[in-house]
């Protein structure tokens, strides 16, 4: 049975990891809620007699793995999502304590292709995974958020959804209009973001990959547009306006020539890089990710995730360069 299990679900895992990270917000736990997962369905599925499809089952298993981990927990969210702008970039951010605030995190964009060959299915994977949109998802109660994925982004069909969530037809179409309508009042307005892929895109990464490493605040004037806004956890101060950003990042963050290093990756459908800093021995450790919002005219927000090395280990990148 082992092996009939493994070949006939395995190739739902990567799909069912971004389903529980667009409901969970963070890459770590949907690690563990998948292999929650695939524990419960390996458990039941010589009962699994085929009244749904093998998806639809797993998405129910899933679906429901989240809910019940949601029900005791903060919401995970970004600085922006705290308070309003910083009124003075001359004074150093506010770090939160520990334990105070659950942050989002981002998730490794190798893991959101759907089939891995389909261009079109990977731009869908990729837009439904983009910051934003799941910064404002964990905004939603738990269970309209899950209608809303359900419907909206996997294309489950009412009835399905329905079934999915034990409930009723009417239950799932009135879900997901109170989660649009709510969804509305969190979303700005949306962005074109150029595709990780576009070489514009990739400019503007390597543009501000290229300031922090030579610690050139100048060559961020080239890569921010005006408007850009700035956050990093776990600090709970962030900025708004080019101007402030590079203030900020001047004279607090970026220090000397060789103090950082980064290296180019994507996440959450977005460019990103994997961030080192040099501690006192002289070696580059693991700091965290920072991921771009770019678009035509330049990046319009940078979010930064630092003082966590296991999301550099998570994406694929050591602990450590020499």
């Amino acid at each position: 049975m082992d092996d009939r299990f493994t070949a006939e679900t395995e190739r739902f895992r990567r799909e069912l990891l971004a389903h529980c990270y667009r409901m969970v917000g963070s890459a770590h736990d949907a690690e563990d809620h998948v292999q929650e997962t695939y524990l419960r369905a390996w458990r039941s599925y010589g009962g699994f007699e085929g009244r749904a499809s093998l998806r639809s089952w797993l998405y129910t298993i899933a679906t429901n793995v989240c809910l019940t981990a949601l029900a005791p927990r903060r919401i995970r969210v970004l600085p922006s999502g705290l308070t309003g702008p910083q009124d003075a970039p001359d004074r150093p951010p506010m770090q939160v304590a520990p334990g105070e605030v659950s942050w989002l995190e981002p998730f490794p964009d190798p893991w959101t292709a759907a089939g891995g060959d389909d261009p079109a299915e990977t731009v869908v994977a990729r837009e439904s995974l983009r910051l934003a949109l799941i910064a404002s998802l964990q905004h939603l109660p738990a269970r309209q958020r899950a209608i809303l994925i359900l419907r909206e982004v996997l294309a489950f069909s009412a009835a399905e959804t329905a079934d999915i969530l034990g409930t009723t037809t009417v239950a799932v179409k009135s879900g997901l209009q109170r989660a649009r309508a709510r969804l509305g009042e969190l979303e700005a307005a949306p962005e074109e973001l150029l595709e990780p892929t576009d070489q514009r895109a990739r400019a503007l990464l390597d543009g501000y990959i290229a300031a922090f490493e030579r610690s050139d605040a100048g060559l961020l004037e080239q890569v921010l547009r005006s408007d850009a806004l700035l956050e990093a956890t776990p600090f709970r101060d962030w900025q708004a306006g080019r101007a402030n950003c590079i203030r900020m990042l001047g004279a607090y963050v970026m220090g000397a020539p060789g103090d950082w290093r980064m290296l180019a990756t994507t996440a959450n459908g977005q460019p990103a890089a994997v961030v080192y800093h040099r501690d006192a021995d002289g070696t580059l450790q693991a700091n965290g990710i920072v991921v771009l919002a770019p678009t035509a005219t330049g990046v319009s927000r940078v979010t930064a995730f630092h003082a966590d090395p296991s999301l550099v280990t998570m994406f694929g990148f050591p602990d450590a360069l020499s």
